[in-house]
């Protein structure tokens, strides 16, 4: 074993194995223990690939430990090495290697400390009194630095947070990193078990070694003795004593310059020159995060898992259950600790389960521990006890809200005859300064809010107060309050504004709707937020909970709870809204809530709604199959909006027009109508039309102009046009809309141009967004076409698997959809893979709807498709029905005005031909066709179009 006061350097590091110190630049770096093991494992053989069961085996030894435990020092030791991470090389399959060039310096070589020469023989470890750590400090390497740097600058830091958040462990892991830099040691007082505040100085006075004799210990009697000396005093659980703690610290550092002070306490201690460190939780990962196991609350779950039970060690496809659990428990490490410690009991996902119980589950900590930390109630009960009357009523009343809320909202429902208005604004401030209450600047507005854990436990108090009903009741009235407000406001506020105010409130209403429909409840008040909150559901794209809260609204309508003609007409609405994006929605309830809104608007003559109501009827009657009734709904919208003076609203109509033209295969005056519209529409600063008629309007009108572009033959004007459409309703920040824009556009166009990886994107990002938003109708779209994406990649098989099972997913109102944007692609891919019978059946069910419907922008390609199967059954008398179809299907192209079909139609007709020897006829029927293009050349279809003519000659 080397020498104590032998040492090693390499670079800027220096190690000293015996007293188990890193420094960098001759200040220290904190490690753990495992950590430094480690060090101390590699840097003995630089340059040699130290295997990982080797690295296993002497950093845990005689203990079976999953090699996750190994990543996560070599990540704190690449941490602490900062800039030089490198000094560590990962061996891919083999192991780690230490790169640096390693010197030993022996034990008589002077060694310089903080700047200061020193002969080695002279190096003394000052004295302390604090304990040795029992376990490594998990998840805490940045914290630790940023209090040591404190400590060096400031001679009394604070460390303040909520009960449980690890102060004392996170003082006691700064000083004991600062110790070479206090020769007259580092000094622990803990005031835990104190009840009598006068007994501080004497606490103190015990903890640094002092006999005063007789006479009262004061403060400054304890510190006129240390006057001289150059020492660090931890002053260990100050909150039920602080005011004593103050006068303590002060005194002590008014003695003598030599002397800084580190204060644990869930309050400031107000003391002269105090800095404030508010000790945050362990960090947590996102719920989209990859990096689970290197963020801090997740690495302190696993080990003390691990700790309780070896064989019960959480794998790795259970992180992202344990990263939730986290999250839940707000990254308190003594919550965590100890729902960790249940794993081996309850297992992972029963832990989960179990969490709403959380003050019955977290119980039993470390025999060690302070009573207080031993369950998690308890601890919050400590805090709880220090609070005056007035505080603790606040307290409880703010468990009534879910998320941050400011002060306005705090006052309307918490404040009454027992706490007033002033006392509630002294009272937020006082559990802020008490780490019972988080503040963050939102805007500039403070916004306050409980974590989760504190939260559950305000539950219970609120309970036991008898006034839990009151409270949810003032604050349901409140919050239908202020989006009553609201939706008077979305007309005439900037939408960031707006979203500012009230986009956080989502979980209030959430709560306050529970509340006004729980047996207890208000309906009244229930029906009234729903009402209003519609708006705030658009704008976030909550379609699929919009719903379910509309839905049952309507039930207590439909109930004869209420007779409100005019919220049922609002609620008939956003019912017949959300239902358009609904895979489970059926037709028939589409069209009746249309027309319920319709007639109601009728009745109150509420132009505005029968604006919406006509939307509405315009597209269900498309799902309908009705698509000339659909036209006529369009064209009855812009009559009414044309007796209006906002000229948007005409506009607007226009853009219907125009959709239903492109759906009937009129291309020209499809784009006549959408440019129009696009070329004169003045979007405004307010998401208005995105309330009114759920999507963005230029956005809309560029989706369809883009695929009316690019049927009549303009695929780069039609690429453009789709991403800028997409671009601008991405800045608008409306999900929903971005999903439109991506589905209907932006990923068809990228599969029709043959830009594979461009569609592989975009398609990624609408399961994504449509995911995360839970808009069901997206995400059986984005799945579908990532099925036409595998087909045209060449696995048709798997392709194949995924579209049906897709399609499947559209549901009823999205039948349309399914039949002619998907259908014929997927009729083709059977016919590639020999099953021409199934794919020929297909086509017949979308050729026939086409018909009825008169949806008949596809026809052209579906009977071109149609003529191929034929072709490749190869049944007499073949090759002539696929004639027919293919002049059949250039008929109707030509007539539409679509280009694209066209040349698809002439490519299969010519290929025909040369297979019959007719050459000659196929490049005299192909060639004009293709000749009509004026850009696009690198797309797919035009680049197989110049190498079947290059055949021809």
């Amino acid at each position: 074993m080397r020498d104590t006061l032998e040492s090693i350097e390499f670079g800027r590091f220096r190690v000293f194995p015996g007293r188990r110190e890193l420094l960098v630049d001759g200040r220290p770096i904190r490690l753990g223990g495992r950590a430094f093991d480690l060090l101390m494992a590699l840097s003995e053989t630089p340059g040699t690939v130290v295997s990982k069961d080797d690295l296993l085996t002497r950093v845990w030894p005689g203990r079976v430990v999953a090699e996750s435990s190994l990543q996560t020092q070599i990540l704190s030791l690449r941490q602490a090495f900062g800039a030089d991470r490198d000094l560590i090389r990962t061996v891919a399959g083999r192991g780690y290697q230490f790169t640096g060039n390693v010197q030993i310096i022996p034990a008589e070589k002077k060694l310089v400390i903080e700047g200061s020469p020193v002969p080695a023989d002279d190096v003394v470890i000052p004295p302390t009194n604090l304990p040795r750590p029992l376990s490594e400090l998990i998840g805490r390497s940045v914290e630790v630095e940023e209090v040591s740097n404190l400590v060096r600058t400031n001679r009394l830091v604070t460390l303040t947070g909520t009960g449980g958040i690890g102060k004392t462990r996170l003082a006691f892991a700064a000083a004991r990193g600062l110790l070479s830099q206090f020769p007259d040691g580092v000094w622990l007082a803990e005031f835990s078990s104190l009840s009598d505040p006068g007994l501080v100085p004497a606490a103190v006075a015990a903890a640094v070694g002092l006999e005063l004799g007789g006479g009262q210990v004061s403060a400054q009697r304890v510190a006129q003795t240390q006057a001289a000396r150059r020492m660090l005093l931890l002053l260990d659980t100050c909150e039920h004593v602080v005011d004593a703690a103050a006068m303590m610290a002060e005194a002590m550092l008014q003695a003598g310059p030599g002397i800084h002070v580190v204060a644990t306490s869930r309050e400031p201690l107000g003391a002269e020159g105090e800095r404030v460190y508010s000790v945050p939780p362990l960090a947590v990962p996102a719920e989209d995060a990859e990096d689970l196991l290197e963020r801090g609350a997740v690495r302190l779950f696993i080990e003390r898992a691990r700790a309780a039970k070896p064989d019960s060690i959480p794998n790795r496809s259970r992180a992202a259950m344990i990263a939730a659990i986290c999250r839940r428990l707000d990254g308190i490490p003594l919550a965590i600790e100890m729902a960790a410690a249940r794993v081996a009991t309850l297992g992972v996902d029963e832990l989960a389960d179990r969490l709403d119980d959380r003050f019955h589950l977290l119980t039993g900590g470390r025999r060690t521990a302070l009573p207080r930390h031993q369950t998690l109630r308890a601890t919050l009960d400590w805090s709880h006890e220090l609070l005056a009357e007035s505080e603790r009523v606040l307290l409880r009343r703010l468990a009534v809200f879910a998320g941050a809320v400011d002060l306005e909202a705090v006052d309307a429902v918490a404040a009454s005859a027992e706490i007033t208005s002033p006392q509630v604004v002294d009272g937020i401030s006082s559990l802020v300064a008490k780490s019972l209450v988080v503040v963050k600047i939102d805007g500039g507005t403070p916004l306050y809010h409980l974590l989760d854990t504190t939260r559950a436990y305000a539950i219970l108090k609120l309970v036991e107060s008898g006034e839990r009903e009151r409270l949810a009741r003032r604050h349901a009235e409140y919050y239908r309050d202020l989006f009553e407000r609201a939706e008077a406001e979305w007309e005439i506020r900037p939408t960031a504004d707006w979203l500012r105010d009230y986009g956080r409130q989502i979980d209030n209403v959430r709560a306050a709707l529970g509340c006004a429909f729980s047996p207890a409840g208000d309906i009244e008040i229930g029906v009234a937020l729903t009402a209003a909150a519609i708006p705030l559901y658009v704008h976030l794209s909550l379609l699929e909970e919009c719903r379910g809260s509309v839905e049952r609204a309507l039930g207590a309508l439909a109930a004869g709870a209420i007779v409100d003609p005019r919220r049922e007409m609002r609620l008939q609405a956003a019912l017949g809204n959300s239902l358009i994006w609904a895979n489970d929605a059926s037709v028939r309830a589409l069209g009746a809530a249309w027309a319920r809104a319709s007639e109601i608007a009728e009745e109150l003559d509420d132009t505005e709604y029968q604006l919406r109501s006509l939307l509405g009827l315009w597209f269900s009657k498309r799902a309908a199959g009705e698509l000339r009734a659909s036209l006529a709904a369009a064209e009855r919208f812009c009559a009414l909006a044309a007796s209006r003076s906002m000229s948007n609203e005409k506009l607007i109509g226009d853009r219907m027009i125009g959709l239903s033209q492109h759906f009937i295969g009129d291309q020209p005056t499809a784009r006549r109508h959408l440019e129009h519209m696009l070329a004169h529409y003045v979007a405004p600063n307010q998401k208005s039309h995105i309330i009114r008629f759920l999507s963005t309007q230029r956005g809309s009108a560029g989706t369809f102009l883009a695929r009316s572009l690019w049927l009549q033959g303009f695929p780069d004007q039609a690429t453009r046009t789709a991403e800028n459409s997409a671009n601008d309703v991405r800045a608008s920040g409306h999900v929903n809309s971005l999903c439109y824009v991506l589905a209907d556009a932006v990923c068809p166009i990228a599969l029709w141009t043959g830009e594979f990886d461009a569609a592989d994107r975009y398609v990624t990002t609408l399961i994504d967004l449509s995911t995360r938003y839970s808009l069901s109708r997206y995400l059986a779209f984005g799945r579908s076409l990532r099925g036409l994406l595998v087909i045209k990649r060449g696995d048709i098989a798997a392709g194949l698997q995924l579209l049906r099972s897709s399609l499947d997913e559209l549901g009823e109102v999205n039948a349309a959809f399914r039949s002619f944007l998907f259908m014929g692609e997927m009729a083709e891919a059977l016919g590639r893979v020999g099953q021409i019978s199934e794919g020929l059946f297909a086509l017949e069910e979308a050729i026939a709807r086409a018909n009825e419907t008169e949806e008949r922008w596809s026809i052209a390609e579906l009977l071109r498709i149609k003529g191929e199967l034929l072709v490749w059954h190869g049944e007499p008398g073949a090759a002539a029905k696929a004639e027919a179809l293919f002049r059949q299907a250039l008929d109707w192209a030509r007539r539409q005005g679509a280009l694209f079909w066209e040349l698809r139609a002439a490519m299969s007709f010519a290929r025909l031909l040369r297979d019959q020897d007719r050459s000659a006829d196929a490049k005299a029927l192909l060639g004009p066709v293709y000749a009509r293009f004026t850009e696009g050349f690198d797309t797919a279809d035009l680049r197989t179009a110049r190498a079947l003519l290059q055949d021809f000659d």
